[in-house]
């Protein structure tokens, strides 16, 4: 099987205020994360599961 959660590339990316502040409510609810909240340089990414075998990344910039 391929694909690109499978090659840790994620099928969407959505814009947050605070990465630390939304993967920790998100957590919070129960979301797993694959990818702990990232600082490089002035951009902040996470990424998280699905369920669905989808990878979903977060991220915001200063």
């Amino acid at each position: 099987m391929t694909g690109p959660a499978t090659n840790g590339i994620p099928a969407v990316s959505f814009a947050v205020d605070n990465v630390h502040a939304e993967s920790d409510r998100l957590r919070e609810l129960g979301v797993q994360f694959v990818q702990e909240p990232l600082e490089m340089g002035q951009v902040t990414t996470a990424v998280l599961n699905d369920t669905c075998g989808n990878l979903i990344q977060i991220v915001h910039s200063e």
